[in-house]
């Protein structure tokens, strides 16, 4: 993991994706399009954890202007408990998350730093490694940290979140074996 002492970037640790809009961006409730994407950190993983934490306080400092000369009590964090704030989903508990998003396309490779341009290589469901950024924002009365999206790394293949089978589970019983015959 790479985090600069004194930056509001950091690269994660080994992360589990969900949401994954990373190929073409998406509206979210009528926002303006954007790529985003759930990054999911084991609690276990303090190493990343800690690092999202300096980052955001580094931003908070960075942002002191923007929120009027003081940090405000109520600023919208960006690093959320699974637990807490998706009981009801199995694949956040037991860790902490944060969304990332930008107006750009993030760079996506694999593990051997070839790009990925396939769509169905890199999705929610898929580990690896994200480079991310914090910075104050304060739009109409809402005051906080988010979590810029920069670039992607898969580093393996994991059971994907869509709640999609896969088709040829779909049809196991009904595909023909030409080797029968």
């Amino acid at each position: 993991m790479t985090n600069n002492n004194n930056s509001t970037k950091i690269v994660t640790g080994e992360v589990r994706f969900s949401y994954a809009n990373v190929f073409e961006p998406k509206s979210i409730n009528g926002s303006a399009e954007k790529y985003s994407v759930s990054i999911l950190i084991d609690k276990s993983d303090t190493r990343t954890i800690k690092a999202i934490e300096k980052a955001v306080e580094l931003a908070k400092q960075e942002g002191i202007s923007k929120f009027g000369g003081k940090i405000p009590s109520n600023l919208k964090l960006p690093l959320r408990d699974g637990d807490e704030d998706r009981p009801d989903d199995e694949s956040y508990a037991g860790k902490m998350f944060v969304n990332a998003n930008s107006n750009t396309k993030p760079g996506i490779i694999d593990k051997n730093g070839m790009e990925i341009i396939d769509t169905t290589e890199f999705y929610s469901g898929c580990y690896g490694k994200a480079s991310i950024n914090f910075y104050a924002f304060n739009t109409n009365g809402n005051k906080g940290i988010a979590c810029g999206l920069n670039n992607l790394m898969k580093t393996k293949d994991g059971e994907a979140l869509a709640g999609r089978a896969k088709a040829i589970d779909d049809f196991a019983d009904d595909i023909e074996d030409d080797d029968l015959f």
